[in-house]
């Protein structure tokens, strides 16, 4: 798979993550009213995942170990609250519904990379 399709399935699988989080999260707000500032989110969010979460991922690897992966739900919500406050086309309204809306797209995102990775 060349890198380019691999961002474009990042960036669909993204979307369709926030979707549901928006969906079934209360306090998850995104701006639908507008498609091209949800694209425009949705292409910030996974430009985030795709070139700045591995750094940080890699410099606090020794957290990531020492919490059996669970450290990176804090990375992924920390990253995610980064946006919120940044841009006008998201709302997380308060703690549980970052929690929440982190646990719903990381898993989400989760189960798209181990699809990918298996070889048929």
């Amino acid at each position: 798979m060349s890198n380019m399709h691999k961002l474009i399935s990042n960036f669909i699988v993204t979307g369709i993550a926030l979707l549901i989080a928006a969906y079934i999260v209360p306090g998850f707000i995104l701006n639908l009213d507008n498609l091209t500032a949800f694209l425009a989110l949705t292409a910030i969010v996974t430009l985030i995942n795709v070139l700045i979460k591995p750094l940080i991922k890699f410099v606090l690897t020794p957290l990531i170990i020492l919490t059996l992966g669970l450290f990176n739900l804090v990375i992924t919500g920390g990253l995610l609250y980064i946006v919120d406050i940044y841009s006008k086309n998201i709302t997380i309204s308060g703690l549980s519904s970052l929690i929440y809306g982190t646990i719903i797209i990381s898993v989400i995102t989760t189960i798209f990379s181990a699809q990918n990775r298996i070889k048929y």
